[in-house]
């Protein structure tokens, strides 16, 4: 599944960025793929070893697409599906969720807030059900036309669950996004 992610984001970016030069979108509809993951450290590291593993590993990956509109230069909304699987945790969640962006220092290049909220859906036995909460930071780059950006960022997300979702997992998470109109 990662394979097909990867080829999808390189194949409509190649084709994105070998659009012609078009004039500046400050207001739209918009696309945008994102990848994200948590980090935390690795239990089975062996100091002592010469060859050790890495300090760090991956306990989360995220895979997000999205469609939302943008207001003007600095506020855009969203409504985003994810795939989120948490390593560590034997879980697996499927969130729909809205979002809102704000742009606070808007120049070439942006720095935002994010939040998002939604419902865990159920597609499955092996997909939990419940709410989830993000709020995020992160800073917006665009190509020359400025027209698609990349996002990278932090997000802080939260999932309640289980029986009367009495049961959660908060995660740090650092995403990029490739956002196109």
């Amino acid at each position: 599944m990662r394979y097909l992610f990867s080829i999808l984001f390189f194949a409509i970016s190649l084709s994105i960025f070998s659009q012609d030069l078009k004039p500046e979108i400050t207001k739209g509809v918009f696309y945008k793929l994102s990848l994200a993951g948590t980090l935390t450290n690795n239990e089975d590291i062996d100091l002592s070893d010469e060859f050790n593993d890495n300090l760090f590993e991956f306990n989360a990956l995220f895979f997000n697409a999205g469609v939302g509109y943008q207001f003007d230069s600095r506020a855009s909304i969203g409504l985003n599906f994810e795939y989120a699987n948490h390593r560590r945790e034997g879980l697996q969640f499927f969130p729909l969720y809205a979002s809102f962006r704000y742009n606070i220092i808007k120049n070439d290049d942006n720095i935002f807030l994010r939040g998002g909220y939604g419902k865990l859906l159920n597609i499955e036995r092996s997909f939990e059900s419940g709410n989830l909460y993000k709020l995020g930071v992160g800073y917006q780059i665009f190509d020359e036309n400025f027209r698609n950006s990349f996002l990278i960022g932090l997000d802080f997300t939260r999932k309640r669950f289980g029986f009367r979702q009495l049961d959660a997992i908060s995660s740090v998470s650092v995403f990029l996004e490739f956002q196109f109109f």
